[in-house]
């Protein structure tokens, strides 16, 4: 980032002025908008809103997961990315209680959001708007981590080495207990899981397997699972995305990744230009109303202020910032049914 960017991002009224008119302002829509809200370091004091897709979006008003509680510990603490929508950090605490129910012994939390969401420095295209969340395979010890442990963490693979198997040293029924429990809670609106682990689900889980359906296979996630939650009320400009299909995904879905989407690519024809990497997001392609999430005070008095009390509860309905109108929906155009599996041009989530 340059000096002048890490000067005018130190308070909310230069901000303002970069979003406003002029060659600053020209700069702001020329930065890589992943850089401009990765150095906001607290939330916006604004009303709570989900803006945007979740690969396309902002967060007015999060709040943060603790670093700590009875059933979680947050990893990688210093990415500064434990900020979410109220319901998604309620979501978490109760997930957390339920998992400790069914043997697990605590949650690892990844990332959530940045403060203000927005696009991300590293790992992610998604995690924008305050309705995902990381939370590793690896079960939290009976102790706590320790700051050298928490990081930088990194979980081991579920899958066996140079494979889409899932290694059965390491995955218990525990870990089906725990994806079911989040598939069931009706906020939950996908699962995110590596194709081997979803093949494992589909080989293995009897009964009643309609909670399958919610758990989609996608690149990368051997080491921890992704929950996306729908969009919340009171957030008009959330740009939902379709309902998984009925049935357990474990047909035509899933044998498309092992088929097609997992295997080596083409070697390309002699001569052939490699493609040219895709530019990096700008403001200019965000919702307009993450600018004004940008320019917003900040909440609070401190770093780590505000964090959900443990005993957080969802409110019925969370009220809309009258400031920021509905807008067109700003995920880049109509996505595909549910029931196709649409694998990204790169392993990103």
């Amino acid at each position: 980032m340059t000096a002048f960017l890490s000067r005018i991002l130190v308070g909310a009224a230069g901000f303002a002025a970069l979003l406003g008119l002029g060659s600053s302002g020209a700069l702001a829509q020329e930065t890589p908008a992943k850089q401009i809200f990765g150095a906001v370091q607290r939330p916006s004091d604004t009303a709570t809103q989900s803006i945007g897709f979740y690969a396309k979006g902002c967060l007015s008003g999060g709040i943060g997961l603790p670093l700590e509680g009875p059933n979680w510990q947050i990893v990688n603490p210093g990415r500064n990315r434990r900020w979410g929508h109220p319901v998604m950090i309620d979501f978490l605490e109760r997930f957390s209680k339920k998992a400790a129910a069914d043997g697990w012994p605590g949650l690892l939390v990844g990332d959530i959001s940045q403060p203000r969401g927005g696009p991300m420095a590293s790992g992610h295209a998604s995690h924008q708007i305050g309705l995902d969340a990381d939370i590793w395979f690896t079960p939290m010890p009976k102790r706590r981590l320790t700051p050298a442990e928490r990081e930088p963490f990194q979980g081991p693979s579920m899958l066996r080495k140079g494979t889409f198997t899932v290694d059965d040293s390491r995955w218990s029924p525990v870990h089906v207990k725990v994806l079911r429990e989040a598939a069931e809670d009706p906020k939950v609106q996908r699962i995110f899981v590596n194709p081997g682990i979803k093949r494992k689900l589909c080989e293995t889980v009897t009964g009643d397997r309609s909670w399958l359906s919610k758990v989609r296979p996608f690149y990368g996630h051997d080491q921890h699972f992704h929950i996306r939650l729908f969009c919340q009320p009171g957030s008009p400009n959330c740009d939902g995305q379709a309902e998984t299909a009925s049935g357990d995904g474990c047909g035509k879905d899933l044998d498309y990744w092992f088929n097609v989407a997992l295997r080596p690519p083409p070697p390309p024809k002699p001569g052939a230009k490699p493609p040219k990497p895709k530019p990096p997001m700008t403001l200019a392609a965000l919702p307009s109303a993450c600018r004004s999430v940008l320019a917003a005070p900040a909440a609070g008095s401190a770093p780590e202020a505000p964090v959900a009390p443990v005993a957080i509860r969802a409110p019925a309905g969370v009220p809309a910032a009258a400031a920021i109108a509905p807008e067109p929906a700003a995920s880049g155009g109509p996505r595909p049914k549910a029931g196709i599996p649409m694998p990204g041009a790169r392993p990103l989530e």
